[in-house]
């Protein structure tokens, strides 16, 4: 049976909001798209806000994803950046409510170490790993583009691990090679 399923990550931000969509062909994924929306030529953070609102909106729309993953906040020490930042993370998430998706937040070091196996990784290491694992050629104009991609990957690594709460009736490591080769890696 073919099993295909579209994850919708966000990188949250009020000057540029990251935003991918990664199709899970057969347990394989695959980037269907990896941009940024730019929210920096409108000065009323309201209008950001709906601005965000209708583009995840649109997004769902179009793609039909079934899964929404989403990078937490990190906390930071100016107050105010945080609580932008955090309205523009609600209204994302209330987009994928309204449309019935089921939302999943990641921590950016939650989603470093799916993606490279280190927490403290940086944006360029994720990167790097991302167009090893996702055969992508050319780099985005924004980290923000590939830190949504990176929290849609994690979303997939999390929702299909061993350890995973989606996943049901692995038999042991056997089973599991069985049911996800393309995440085995043979040494030479």
């Amino acid at each position: 049976m073919i099993k295909t399923d579209i994850i919708l990550g966000i990188d949250p931000g009020t000057q540029l909001m990251g935003f991918a969509l990664l199709r899970i062909h057969n347990g394989q994924p695959q980037v269907i798209l990896m941009d940024v929306l730019k929210l920096t030529k409108e000065k009323d953070i309201y209008a950001r806000l709906d601005m965000i609102h209708s583009k995840v909106c649109e997004l769902i729309q179009l793609y039909k994803p079934g899964s929404f993953a989403i990078e937490a906040p990190f906390f930071g020490k100016n107050v105010q950046s945080m609580l932008k930042l955090g309205r523009a993370q609600g209204v994302a998430i209330a987009a994928a409510m309204q449309a019935k998706i089921l939302v999943t937040e990641y921590s950016p070091k939650k989603v470093k170490q799916s993606i490279t196996g280190n927490g403290n990784a940086d944006k360029d290491q994720v990167w790097k790993m991302l167009q090893r694992v996702l055969h992508i050629e050319e780099k985005p104009q924004y980290f923000d583009a590939t830190d949504a991609l990176a929290v849609a990957l994690c979303h997939h690594y999390q929702s299909s691990s061993v350890t995973g709460k989606t996943v049901k009736g692995l038999k042991g490591w056997d089973d599991f090679i069985a049911k996800n080769p393309g995440r085995v890696k043979k040494q030479g």
